[in-house]
């Protein structure tokens, strides 16, 4: 009886040793988590971090990415107007202290319909932003005109692959947050704005695919190819609306300095044209309503529009992500 006391005994203080253990890590972690968290690269004038330990959210987003093509070819006036089918995903986030995980779901994928494939990332800090997309669609779809004639370019008739990259650095990176109106994980306080710099970096290629030639026999073979470097500057500027409302715009044109284009016909490999104007713009816009400390919601939009003219033929692409969200902190 006093072995099995005994025995009942060690069990027990090991066991609560352990308990003891685990919410000393438990407990050191939140702590090294809440320091970082509430250590602020921000004057605290102008952008806090909200109340609560948990944030959670959900979110529908939508993209969309379109074509617009026009000129005169052999003394035959050309135009295309082209898209893509728009994605829409709803998702479901969870963010603890800065760190979060989340879950989105796309219902026309499950049910077949979308077959296009997507990837998103975007990051936002105190002095660096980055927008990031990558795009495979055989959804791009439109009307073709050539002179006189008319066609139709079916889904699935091309392959498409683009990557849009834009990154800007914030100047007055203590009074001005892009994370405020796109995270939510500051809160703006007071209206403040700064000039930008960035980068971007637009490139793809469009490629026939079998489909065509079944159906046009007559098509030729054709891959064209995109790469775009530019730099430039522009403006943000939050404003505070009431102590509870956030509007964000946001600008930055760049002047490509390089590029790299070439198209293949049947083969034969020949480089693009020079371009005699060739621009990328990124823009940005949200607007958040924060009801209470506790709870908020809004939306926003990123946009990527791009302009390439090599006097014979005017180029431009829209790429675009709109998104909408509800928001809880704990």
């Amino acid at each position: 009886m006093r072995k099995i006391f005994l025995i009942a005994t060690i069990v027990a203080m090991t066991s609560a040793s352990a308990q003891t253990r685990d919410q000393m890590i438990r407990s050191r972690v939140d702590s090294v988590l809440t320091e970082r968290y509430y250590h602020t690269p921000y004057d605290t004038n102008y952008v806090v971090r909200p109340e609560g330990k948990l944030t959670l959210k959900v979110r529908m987003n939508q993209t969309g990415n379109s074509f617009h093509a026009k000129g005169t070819v052999d003394d035959t006036y050309c135009k295309a107007d082209l898209s893509t089918s728009h994605k829409t995903t709803f998702s479901i986030a969870g963010i603890y202290r800065g760190i979060g995980i989340g879950m989105a779901i796309n219902p026309y994928k499950w049910s077949g319909i979308y077959k296009d494939y997507e990837f998103n990332l975007n990051y936002y800090s105190s002095k660096l932003s980055l927008d990031f997309s990558y795009q495979r669609s055989e959804s791009l779809a439109g009307d073709i005109e050539r002179g006189d004639n008319d066609s139709r370019l079916e889904s699935g008739d091309v392959t498409l692959k683009v990557i849009n990259l834009a990154g800007y650095y914030t100047f007055t990176h203590r009074r001005f947050s892009f994370p405020a109106a796109f995270t939510q994980s500051y809160i703006q306080r007071r209206s403040a704005g700064s000039w930008l710099a960035g980068i971007s970096y637009q490139g793809g290629s469009i490629e026939t695919t079998d489909q065509l030639k079944e159906r046009n026999p007559d098509a030729p073979d054709t891959r064209i190819y995109i790469g775009h470097f530019g730099i430039g500057g522009g403006y943000g500027y939050n404003w505070v609306i009431g102590k509870r409302w956030l509007l964000h715009f946001s600008m930055l044109p760049t002047f490509v300095v390089y590029n790299r284009n070439n198209f293949t016909v049947n083969g034969e490999r020949k480089r693009a044209q020079h371009m005699r104007f060739n621009m990328i713009f990124n823009e940005r816009v949200a607007i958040v309503r924060n009801f209470s400390p506790r709870y908020f919601a809004g939306a926003t939009l990123v946009m990527n529009n791009s302009v390439f003219d090599d006097d014979v033929i005017v180029v431009n692409q829209n790429k675009w992500r709109a998104r909408a969200f509800l928001g809880m902190r704990l």
